[in-house]
């Protein structure tokens, strides 16, 4: 695993080259307010394969971020395991999931945040948002 640090961003990447479409590549994120806890789930998201790269903000709270292709499918599922089994998806005050989403880089580039952000990839096209259980495809 390499870790750069700047300013701004903590970046994880395993040992092997990753390989993006720059169309295509986007991130399931996470808000947080532990910096510890977020090093220690990067860096287990890397040792565990869920993901080739991730970073979060190099400050004591922020977001963090989990990169993959749009198209790859096997990944969202490890990435939605892996939030599943981390508690890293909040809840409603009913007990149901955010439908959060995944947003293309693309989307990022171009200043799309809050409601100008619209998604086609959210947790409820792979999960039920009510039991937590994997949609059957």
């Amino acid at each position: 695993m390499r870790v750069i640090k700047s300013p701004a961003w903590v970046y994880y990447f395993t040992d092997t080259e990753t390989q993006f479409d720059k169309e295509k590549v986007g991130k399931w994120m996470y808000f947080f307010k532990d910096r510890h806890f977020i090093e220690k789930i990067c860096k287990e998201a890397i040792e565990k394969n869920i993901v080739k790269e991730c970073k979060h903000s190099n400050a004591k709270d922020g977001v963090s971020c989990f990169y993959l292709n749009d198209d790859d499918i096997e990944g969202h599922k490890r990435v939605i395991d892996f939030f599943l089994e981390n508690n890293l998806i909040s809840k409603t005050k009913k007990g149901k999931l955010y439908n959060i989403s995944f947003k293309h880089d693309t989307q990022t580039l171009a200043g799309e945040y809050g409601n100008d952000y619209q998604s086609n990839i959210n947790l409820e096209k792979f999960v039920n948002l009510e039991t937590g259980a994997w949609i059957k495809e």
